[in-house]
């Protein structure tokens, strides 16, 4: 393609995002488009504000370094309700748990989030995995090689995050990951998560 006019790029960009169905990442586009990535990403913020401003069924959603056409959440209960679609189960309170942990020490082990947890957690790690909100990434290079667990892009998708950057910051936690104990905390009283 030679060159395009920027109602024509915009209408490629519309045309890949709807074909993948998945994120696309920005990278894929420059590439399709034959065109540097500082263009793109405007085209792309110009869409999806676009979607927003104008108020369309369907939003334009970064992901990291990724992109995806969704329907709008206003309509969700219309677009379930046209295909019968039955709205998804909320996500228990020990599911909450593992995700939190997961998501704030990835890549961890189960084990890890047992002990965290102080309870078995392999029932609700599958059920995370079913729901496709983490995927394995590895196994830790120890004896027994565990399984190494993060989020996914549909956890990002499920929690309007555009990065894991946007999580919130853990009270008491230290930027090397580590819990600080308040002083005014009484002796042996170390506060859970």
């Amino acid at each position: 393609m030679d060159t395009l006019e920027m109602k024509d790029i915009e209408a490629a960009v519309e045309g890949i995002l709807f074909a993948s169905g998945e994120p696309v990442a920005v990278d894929r586009i420059c590439v399709a488009l034959n065109m540097d990535r500082p263009t793109v990403e405007l085209v792309l913020q110009h869409l999806q504000d676009y979607y927003s401003y104008e108020r369309r069924g369907m939003r334009l959603v970064r992901m990291e370094d990724s992109w995806q056409l969704c329907s709008a959440p206003e309509y969700g209960e219309l677009i379930r309700k046209a295909f019968e679609i039955r709205k998804p189960a909320k996500l228990s309170q020990p599911a909450l748990e593992v995700l939190t942990i997961i998501a704030y020490y990835q890549p961890t082990t189960r084990a890890y989030v047992d002990q965290i947890r102080g309870v078995d957690s392999s029932y609700t790690v599958g059920l995370l995995l079913d729901r496709h909100l983490i995927e394995e990434c590895g196994r830790l290079q120890v004896p027994g090689r565990p399984r190494l667990y993060r989020t996914t892009q549909a956890f990002l998708r499920a929690f309007h995050l555009n990065s894991l950057d946007e999580l919130p910051q853990l009270p008491g936690m230290e930027a090397d990951g580590q819990l600080r104990l308040d002083d005014d905390m009484g002796e042996g009283s170390p506060e859970l998560l």
